[in-house]
């Protein structure tokens, strides 16, 4: 399984507490729309503990509808680690002009494959994909029965103006990568009405699959679960001086620079058991960016930076 990013800062076990109904269960933290078949949907497991995929199924609503009849239904198999991702793809290894084969590329980033047509990695942008536990919808990306999707007869999909179906606005969920915004902590357990895609999803541009595996979620992680905490600066942030200061209350052993694509720009590796270092930044380009920081102790967090 692929290991998720981790935002702790400086959690507590009370707020983990707190928090543990809400980030009890899988979602979906990726949907990927790519060109032809390019298509792929990532799971987060925000649990402390493995889930076994066995019992869980992806569901296609083909244009809308209202059942996941002619849109197919792929059960899921294996294990999806905790706080960890679940990449499943398009699984189609051959094609033709009005089918290409999925890219290898992208298949070989999934934990799964889905399987033939009509499996729900067909999906073009209208289709809802809802996460089964058993018959319990526990996660659905889009709308169950909305007649603005049906009647596009396959073109377009859901927008960011209303009445939200493609008719006003840009489309969003056509040659688009969707990532679950961090403040998502659960899946959508009833059908929306409307279906307002940017209040829970960040856009990429088309064929972006350089986050998927990894995913940054506001719930609380592993080692405050066994009832410690973690707490970190990383400064001056903004920073503007080519330097950046990192401090933790645990030993360092890695610190990674992430960009808004994904891409992993900077690493340092920390040698001996020491709890502050800094690094130079004076290469990166002004924007936002991760930083990631893991510890002796195999815990991760990480922390916004603005580059000036």
């Amino acid at each position: 399984m692929k290991k998720t990013l981790l935002f702790i800062g400086a959690l507590t076990f009370g707020a983990n507490l707190a928090q543990a109904q809400t980030c009890s269960e899988l979602f979906i933290s990726e949907y990927v729309e790519g060109t032809g078949n390019d298509k792929a949907l990532e799971l987060y497991n925000p649990t402390g503990t493995s889930i076994n995929l066995s019992g869980y199924s992806i569901q296609r609503f083909s244009n809308g509808d209202a059942t996941s009849a002619a849109g197919g239904v792929t059960n899921l198999t294996g294990t999806i680690a905790a706080h960890s991702t679940f990449v499943i793809a398009n699984g189609q290894l051959t094609g033709t002009p009005s089918s290409p084969a999925c890219s290898p590329i992208l298949q070989d980033m999934a934990d799964m494959l889905d399987a033939a047509y009509p499996a729900p990695t067909y999906m073009n942008g209208n289709d809802a994909i809802g996460l089964f536990n058993g018959t319990t919808m526990i996660d659905l990306m889009g709308r169950i029965g909305d007649a603005g999707m049906t009647s596009n007869n396959g073109n377009g999909g859901w927008g960011d103006q209303f009445p939200y179906d493609g008719t006003v606005g840009a489309w969003w969920t056509i040659d688009q990568t969707l990532t679950r915004k961090a403040s998502v902590m659960e899946g959508v357990a009833v059908n929306p009405d409307p279906f307002i895609v940017n209040i829970e999803w960040d856009s990429l541009p088309k064929d972006t699959w350089t986050g998927l595996g990894a995913h940054t979620c506001d719930c609380p992680l592993g080692l405050n679960e066994n009832g410690s905490s973690i707490s970190f600066a990383v400064y001056p942030n903004p920073n503007s001086t080519g330097i950046l200061v990192v401090s933790a209350s645990e030993e360092i052993a890695s610190i990674e620079v992430i960009n808004m694509v994904g891409q992993v720009v900077l690493t340092t590796e920390v040698a001996g058991a020491i709890k502050s270092t800094s690094i130079s930044t004076v290469d990166l380009t002004k924007g936002m960016y991760t930083v990631r920081l893991r510890f002796a102790n195999y815990s991760i967090a990480q922390s916004n930076l603005i580059i000036q």
